[in-house]
């Protein structure tokens, strides 16, 4: 299955571009305050190693996140351990390619993707900053916040993942 590693590496700056929008102007003050941080108190963060991190680990995100938007990896990940898949021979290898000849651009649209972004963010990220949130004690409105960011840029990498990977 030929993919475009490429769409990984952009996918993943989305949620840095998303989050200087979101963590600032539209809702930094409210993440400042829910999280007791300061401007002052942020002062000192080394920004470079920040985005670098985060920057990796939003990669790992991205790679999760097409095995959950690319309905064909199912398929390819159901397939791979068949003997000769890996060496391109065999029943299951021709049944693949037979397979991809016909649905290889199923489902494989910027709305498709966003859709399942969205879903993942709704049921998994919001799923986990709530149980995050129960034990920190942490507000309705700290999860919302980080929430809403999640499902946005979810949506988003996934919409980019689907259609361009």
């Amino acid at each position: 299955m030929e993919m475009n590693f490429y769409v990984l590496f952009i996918a993943a700056l989305v949620p840095m571009f998303i989050g200087a929008i979101w963590y600032g102007p539209l809702f930094g003050n409210a993440w400042m305050q829910q999280m007791g941080f300061t401007k002052e108190s942020l002062a000192g963060t080394n920004m470079i190693k920040t985005l670098l991190i985060c920057y990796i680990l939003s990669v790992l995100v991205a790679m999760a996140l097409m095995q959950m938007v690319i309905h064909q990896m199912g398929v390819y990940s159901t397939l791979a351990g068949e003997p000769g898949f890996n060496e391109q021979t065999g029943d299951a290898y021709l049944y693949f390619q037979d397979f991809l000849a016909t649905y290889k651009d199923r489902f494989r649209t910027f709305k498709h993707g966003a859709l399942h972004g969205v879903l993942n963010g709704l049921f998994f990220a919001t799923s986990i900053l709530g149980i995050q949130a129960v034990f920190e004690k942490k507000s309705f409105k700290y999860v919302a916040i980080n929430a809403g960011y999640w499902i946005v840029t979810l949506a988003v990498m996934g919409g980019i993942i689907s259609k361009w990977l």
